[in-house]
Formats: structure tokens, sequence, C-alpha cells
């Protein structure tokens, strides 16, 4: 991906104010998937002028520009991702709330068989696995 979150807002017109700027590289540089506060103790320990309304809003604005995925995992926290990160698919750890992404090649086909079986052809998907850690055996 060479386009920053920067770049796409301000392609698409956005006014992108500093604060807003500091907010979009660190969600650009996140690789876990940040909620809302985390996101404010990021963007605020670069500028300690910047509120957690500012987040907020700027989040919100991103969100409806398709700039940022919202991803909500039945814990009540609304996280974020970049929209244009390459796909992938979630393991939800229920025990720690760990996020893991992965990708299973297995798993791409065998929805776009599905799909096809159904009569349709996929054009997206999101897929959501919840668990807990097997117990090792000493």
């Amino acid at each position: 991906m060479t386009e920053t979150i920067t770049d796409r807002c301000e392609a698409k017109g956005l006014r992108m104010t500093d604060q807003r700027r500091i907010i979009a590289a660190v969600l650009q540089e996140s690789y876990d998937h940040p909620d809302v506060e985390e996101l404010y103790a990021r963007a605020s320990a670069r500028d300690d002028g910047i509120s957690i309304a500012t987040v907020y809003r700027t989040v919100k604005l991103f969100e409806e520009a398709g700039i940022l995925d919202k991803l909500e995992f039945g814990d009540g926290r609304a996280r974020y991702e970049d929209a244009k990160r390459e796909h992938h698919d979630h393991l939800i750890d229920m025990n720690s709330g760990e996020v893991i992404e992965f990708v299973d090649a297995e798993i791409e086909a065998l929805q776009e068989k599905i799909a096809e079986k159904l009569g349709y052809r996929l054009k997206g998907h999101r897929l959501e696995l919840y668990g807990v850690p097997l117990k090792t055996e000493s």
C-alpha cells in the first residue's frame, strides 16, 4: 500500500488539520486494532492538545469517508483499521481479547465455492472467529 491515510483523506477533500494528521499517522502506524481510547493515548503522547472528542470526531469522519473500517468484536469496544489493508480475517481470543489476523487460502476458496453453489459471485466478506486457547498438555 503506497498511499497513506493522510493521502487518501486529502484525495477525498477532507480538511487535514495538524491534529487530524497526527491521528492519521497513528492509525497508519498501527498494526493492531486500536479503539478510540488507545488512539487517544497514542495521539496525545505526540500532541497533548488533542482531546478525546477530537479523536472520536476524526475517527467518525474517516470511517464515513471510507478510510477506516470499524470492527466490533462483541466486547463493547469499536476498533479501527485502515480500510485499504490487505484482506485478512480475524480470530478473537475470548479470554484475552487479543485479535489475531490471518489469511487462509482454503477458507477463501471454500467461501467462493459456497457462494457459487448458492448462485452468487462473492464480492467481499468479513470472517471473525471467536475462540479460547487450547490447553496444552505437558
